[in-house]
């Protein structure tokens, strides 16, 4: 269990690290994909407020490097779960296309969530 949890915390923070890191610094990761009319509103939108990308680009930033740091890792667990779930359902509703992907994603969260359950136990209790 405990290799496995290494495993994944350090593979879910790499996802997050890089794929925030190349929007602080303005990097192109290729061609953008063909967006439905649906995905192009909702981008739309999410950059029309412009707090929003760098908010929750900041958040995979630092929640990225705090899965990677280890000792933090039950708090980067619960700060980054709000923005996987809005990617799977994103993905579920409006680009089926990459939901395999999301629903890893998805899953190696909620197994941090089950593996950190402990440190979780006094936010809940009485």
């Amino acid at each position: 269990m405990k290799i496995a949890l290494i495993i994944i915390r350090v593979l879910l923070g790499g996802m997050y690290l890089f794929a925030s890191v190349p929007f602080f610094l303005n990097i192109s990761m290729g061609d953008m994909p063909k967006m439905t009319a649906d995905q192009t509103t909702f981008m739309t939108g999410v950059m029309a407020a412009k707090y929003l990308m760098p908010l929750i680009k900041g958040t995979e930033l630092i929640s990225g490097i705090l899965l990677l740091i280890g000792r933090t890792a039950p708090l980067a667990a619960i700060m980054i779960f709000p923005i996987t779930l809005n990617i799977f359902l994103y993905h579920a509703f409006l680009g089926p296309k990459d939901l395999p992907m999301v629903a890893v994603m998805l899953l190696f969260n909620l197994f941090l969530f089950y593996a950190y359950r402990q440190k979780y136990m006094p936010m809940v209790s009485k």
